[in-house]
């Protein structure tokens, strides 16, 4: 991963050394400490930054001439401003015009730290929004289909050869992998594609009504016909019939579709004439067919049938590489129309949706994200809006690592300062004067805080 670089400037030597020292300690991180404010504007154009930490007051260019014109390079530039207290006053201004933050000074270096790594990850989410963006939008999205891995490459692969045929399509995969999703793209690319899509989940159909429900039925042909009822084949006829879950077809039937796919012709039930149709059949299962041939439970002869091309899904715990795709097409996907946009995940929340099994895989990961939008306060999701079993699995796993000393640290303040902050909100009931005077830190500190993790004092009037 290429470095981060920070601009650091302050025309106080001493101080300008502490911050750079404490700055430079982080991983991954390059400093440029500059003493010279006019020195310092020629950098901000010349240098790739990203991050600007500067002094407020000082001679020829103040902070806000250098806020000004890092904004005028770069408008989406983290600038953090450094003032004394007597100049806190023009410190919130300058979080107005678009300053990212502000530290008091003498600096506390690790409130320092902590306001520094927050933004550079912020920067660095919003570059990989960006790029994960113009990835779903070339090469990495498959229809509905999304994936980077050398697994779904072959499924994108194999998918773009048969479609282009009228061969019958077994697809297989566990359930929540995409079988449909894949039934559906063959449609689309298929001679077909004029005509209907006809899903069938044949696990869901009794096994007294199937006959009736794939081939229709004649009025009179049994108790409770009382008109005839087109089957779901004939409703197919010139489009593609989509047998999902066809491992749970019964043996009776079995052979019945068997002979109906070999002639593309059936008899409805009580009929005596037979029909015609032009379809295209995609078969799914969540099960090994092929077993299921040896176990007695499937016919041989449909089997192949059914086999004459084949997709196989990897499950998604075998395609990791493609979770970050997926999280971020999910979250295009669902935010809607909200006010509030959620750019990204946060990276300890992106290792553990990595490290999960997903038993439920693509369905579920799909469910994950969108219970952790209706969860999350704030532009990023987190570990806290997580599921639990999401999150516990990662405590299991001997093989997870607790992750840098910084990042740990920063997760942790992170996490007791919201939650002070919600429960003395709670308390003052949103009077935000009164819970900074309970807590006895500045009112401006405490609104700091509160944009920080992107809280709303009206909720808790309201509540």
């Amino acid at each position: 991963m290429p470095n981060a670089q920070i601009l650091l400037i302050d025309d106080d030597v001493t101080e300008l050394e502490r911050c750079r020292e404490a700055l430079a300690a982080l991983p991954r991180i390059s400093v440029v400490a500059e003493n010279s404010s006019s020195a310092a504007v020629k950098l901000l154009g010349l240098e790739s930054l990203d991050l600007v930490v500067t002094d407020l007051r000082m001679p020829l260019v103040d902070g806000l001439d250098i806020l000004r014109v890092a904004q005028s390079l770069d408008p989406e530039m983290p600038v953090v401003i450094m003032t004394g207290y007597p100049s806190v006053d023009t410190a919130v201004t300058a979080l107005k015009d678009g300053a990212a933050d502000y530290l008091s000074k003498p600096v506390n270096l690790d409130e320092l730290v902590t306001v520094a790594s927050r933004l550079l990850e912020t920067r660095r989410l919003r570059s990989e929004h960006r790029l994960l963006q113009r990835h779903l939008n070339q090469d990495y999205a498959f229809g509905e289909m999304v994936g980077v891995s050398p697994g779904m490459a072959e499924v994108f692969e194999t998918v773009r050869r048969l479609a282009s045929s009228d061969v019958d399509v077994l697809v297989i995969g566990e359930t929540g992998t995409g079988k449909e999703l894949v039934a559906r793209s063959l449609h689309r690319q298929s001679a077909n594609r004029s005509g209907r899509f006809v899903p069938v989940d044949c696990a869901a159909i009794p096994e007294s009504l199937m006959e009736s429900e794939l081939f229709g039925h004649e009025r009179g042909a049994f108790t409770g016909a009382d008109q005839k009822s087109i089957g779901l084949m004939e409703f197919a006829n010139q489009g593609t019939f989509f047998l999902d879950e066809v491992n749970a077809l019964p043996m009776s039937m079995q052979a019945k579709l068997l002979r109906s796919l070999e002639e593309r012709r059936f008899r409805r039930v009580g009929a005596n004439l037979e029909i015609d149709v032009d379809i295209r059949v995609i078969a799914a299962s969540n099960e090994d067919l092929a077993a299921l041939v040896e176990e007695g439970r499937f016919r041989e002869d449909l089997y192949y049938r059914l086999n004459v091309g084949m997709v196989e899904i990897p499950p998604l715990r075998d395609r990791d590489s493609d979770i970050p795709l997926l999280v971020e097409h999910f979250l295009e996907h669902h935010q809607g129309a909200s006010d509030r946009r959620v750019t990204g995940v946060s990276p300890d929340a992106l290792n553990v949706l990595k490290a999960y099994s997903w038993p439920g895989n693509v369905r579920q990961l799909q469910n994950v994200v969108r219970r952790a939008l209706v969860m999350t306060s704030g532009p990023v999701l987190t570990l806290e809006d997580l599921p639990d079993e999401v999150v516990s699995e990662r405590g299991d796993r001997a093989t997870t690592g607790p992750g840098s000393f910084f990042d740990v640290r920063a997760e942790h303040q992170d996490r007791f300062e919201k939650e002070y902050l919600v429960g003395m909100l709670r308390e003052c009931l949103g009077d935000v004067s009164e819970a900074a005077r309970r807590a006895e830190i500045p009112r401006g500190t405490f609104y700091r805080l509160m944009k920080k993790h992107d809280l709303n004092a009206d909720v808790f009037r309201l509540s």
